[in-house]
């Protein structure tokens, strides 16, 4: 990954960083980001020496096709875990035990609070079950990261990405070890994100939205959806309007009945 993958990003889009020395040299560290594209997986290990490590959607490792297979050695290469998140509190459970493993090994976990990519370039609320929980249930600093401007160099749906600058900030560790043991608490929970969302706010600069990011996707499908529903009825009531436009007026019609035969003689 860094010496082929990595070091063409560096030199292709020469993504600038701050706060690299917030990153511990040794032992394990959880890595809280803002999620503007799928390319922030790639940029942010490019620029550190340590590996980190990701869970990544199963879709990515089961995909059929030669693409599907390439996509899943590549993933399974740069170490990235595999988890189903079709089965809802068993999945969360699953990226929960997968973070506690890496943490427990002394390495560097990736997190995204928000859960999903940010549909708008907003900042969403983060979802306080993985990152909390595995905060409190191994006591590693929480370092809060910020990618800035990668949603335009790969906007969803996007193959090609752009040529253009990324940044990344990294800020100063946050210590949660006087919450250590209290995982099940879930305003504990909810009061560690928020302070590490309030971090990543203020490291990128995003507006701040006080929904989870899911429910705005589905807000924002919602209206595209009765948005196309409004056009369609709209262009429908315009060709009904256009055929009777354009109906012959019976009135006026050369097909109506001549009677001048019937009527008196001058």
């Amino acid at each position: 990954m860094k010496l082929s993958i990595g070091s063409g990003l560096k030199v292709a889009f020469r993504p600038w960083v701050e706060g690299l020395e917030n990153i511990p040299t040794s032992g394990p560290a959880i890595l809280a980001s803002n999620h503007l594209s799928f390319s922030d997986s790639f940029f942010l290990p490019a620029v550190l020496d340590r590996k980190v490590t990701f869970v990544a959607k199963a879709e990515y490792f089961t995909s059929p096709g030669v693409k599907g297979r390439l996509t899943a050695a590549f993933f399974k290469g740069v170490g990235q875990l595999p988890v189903d998140r079709s089965g809802g509190r068993g999945a969360a459970e699953a990226a929960i035990k997968a973070g506690i493993e890496v943490i427990e090994g002394g390495g560097l976990f990736g997190i995204y609070p928000e859960g999903t990519r940010s549909p708008d370039g907003r900042l969403y609320r983060g979802k306080p079950g993985g990152l909390g929980r595995v905060a409190l249930a191994t006591g590693a600093p929480v370092i809060p990261i910020a990618m800035i401007d990668t949603e335009k160099i790969q906007p969803p749906g996007k193959v090609m990405p752009k040529l253009m600058r990324p940044g990344i900030r990294i800020g100063k560790p946050l210590d949660f070890t006087r919450y250590q043991g209290m995982e099940e608490d879930r305003y504990i929970l909810r009061s560690v994100t928020d302070e590490v969302m309030y971090e990543i706010m203020k490291l990128s600069g995003q507006e701040y939205v006080d929904i989870y990011a899911t429910v705005a996707k589905r807000q924002i499908a919602d209206a595209e959806k009765a948005e196309k529903a409004a056009a369609r009825a709209a262009e429908r009531d315009r060709k009904a309007e256009a055929a009777q436009d354009t109906a012959p007026d019976a009135r006026n019609s050369t097909d109506a009945p001549d009677t001048t035969e019937d009527r008196p003689a001058a």
